[in-house]
């Protein structure tokens, strides 16, 4: 079995290849080398030069990846890819030969995690406080040469522990989670999720909260970002080192137990909304023949709205519903326009008013019955939803349309009154977010 262990050195951000070494190894001494600088065709952020020594005049003469592309082909063949952090430095070059429409595949090794399961017990897993550690030394810390020559030191010492050919196989069969791993989370963090509804939240070696996600299943979404190929997910991983959680019972309290907690940490991988103004208002007024009219229009502009929507489709559908509901015309409601009689394709139950053939009070009351049931419904509502296990219960609370928060209850208590639930509420703050997640689920309960 043949290895190439090999390191890189970047751009930073941008992930450009500035230098790279390939040591090929065949289990016994290395049998060949490559160690080049790369012109990366990009600045070099100065951050990235002080930590390296590489600036943009030390790569100016050398060679573009494209140019020594075939010669990593050729050195990697039929060889498992060892690194130290592997899935960095395997994507950085991946993605480099996908530039070039070339498809770079191999078997890969991670010595992070190699070095966890067969030399556990260190307070760092980096490459520099290994190496103290086990008294490694290395020449030109931050230079690829440098680096992939010390992690051929530390690979050779994992080879020597006990039990070592089985962990190897291990870690390469596709099948094992192992391998996916970030390189700097435990095992036993990862084992202890569960697979259960609620949020997770990924930390740094700090201990800081760095992205909060919701699932159905936490363990089986957690795994799924260490499959993830996304440049966005690669970086996160590779910072992660513990990963908490918080059970929600129902997705519901999870999304919004989610929004509650990228509001409060702002986790640098989340994408956190800005709270803006909701985008339509249903409104209604009436026309020179005293006929009200219900439409649809900017919310910035429309005092006074009976209901806000966070999209134009959102209160299409819900005009329509009502519409329906309450036997109006399309044409007096504004989802038809420029017609002289409605003829919707889905709502034929219109009583005539736009042919004159129905009083314009009798239409009138109805349109008053449907704007009374659109203010007052979902003023007051408490949502009930699955608990964390099967002797609990949950509980969403709005009162006067405004999100309150959420709680648990065992199912033993009597609750015989909804203010008995003040004492088991988790108070939380309504937003712009909150109400587009609520509203979803309201409205879908009312077509129910």
């Amino acid at each position: 079995m043949h290895y190439t262990i090999i390191d890189v050195e970047t751009t930073g951000r941008t992930n450009r290849i500035t230098e790279i070494s390939v040591f090929k190894y065949d289990g016994n001494t290395i049998i060949d080398e490559f160690t080049s600088l790369v012109n990366p065709n990009c600045y070099i952020p100065d951050h990235i030069t002080a930590l390296t020594g590489i600036d943009n005049g030390l790569v100016a003469d050398a060679p573009e990846f494209r140019e020594i592309a075939q010669q990593l082909l050729n050195i990697t063949e039929n060889t498992i890819f060892v690194a130290h952090n592997v899935n960095f430095d395997y994507n950085v070059i991946r993605n480099e030969f996908k530039l070039l429409a070339i498809d770079f595949d191999r078997k890969k090794l991670c010595t992070v995690r190699l070095s966890r399961h067969l030399l556990p017990g260190h307070r760092s897993y980096s490459l520099g406080k290994l190496c103290k550690d086990l008294k490694i030394n290395v020449v030109n810390r931050h230079r690829a040469r440098g680096d992939a020559e010390a992690t051929v030191i530390l690979f050779q010492k994992l080879q020597a522990q006990e039990n070592a050919e089985k962990v190897f196989a291990d870690f390469l069969n596709k099948n094992n989670k192992q391998a996916t791993l970030p390189p700097n989370l435990p095992n036993k963090v990862f084992n202890a999720l569960p697979n259960a509804t609620g949020i997770y939240y990924f930390k740094n070696k700090k201990g800081k909260i760095i992205y909060v996600g919701k699932a159905k299943d936490i363990k089986k979404r957690v795994l799924s970002h260490f499959y993830s190929k996304a440049q966005k997910s690669l970086d996160m991983v590779r910072e992660t080192a513990d990963i908490d959680y918080e059970l929600s019972g129902s997705e519901l309290i999870g999304l919004l137990m989610e929004d509650a907690a990228i509001k409060k940490h702002f986790p640098q991988y989340n994408k956190v909304a800005k709270n803006t103004i909701k985008g339509f208002a249903l409104f209604s007024y009436q026309d020179r023949n005293d006929l009200i009219h219900m439409a649809i229009n900017n919310a910035k502009t429309t005092p006074n709205p009976i209901i806000t929507f966070f999209s134009m489709r959102e209160a299409r559908l819900f005009l329509e519903r009502i519409c329906e509901q309450f036997d109006l015309c399309p044409k007096f409601c504004h989802l038809q326009e420029g017609v002289t009689q409605c003829s919707h394709y889905t709502i034929k139950n219109c009583k005539g008013v736009c042919k004159a053939e129905e009083p314009i009070e009798s239409y009138n009351e109805r349109v008053t019955n449907a704007i009374c049931e659109i203010i007052n419904q979902n003023k007051d509502v408490v949502l009930k939803e699955k608990g964390r296990h099967a002797q609990e219960a949950a509980f969403v609370l709005i009162k006067n349309g405004t999100y309150l928060g959420y709680g648990f209850i065992d199912k033993d208590e009597q609750i015989s009154h909804e203010a008995q639930l003040e004492s088991f509420l988790i108070r939380q703050k309504d937003n712009n977010e909150v109400q587009k997640i609520l509203r979803t689920v309201l409205l879908n309960s009312a077509q129910v």
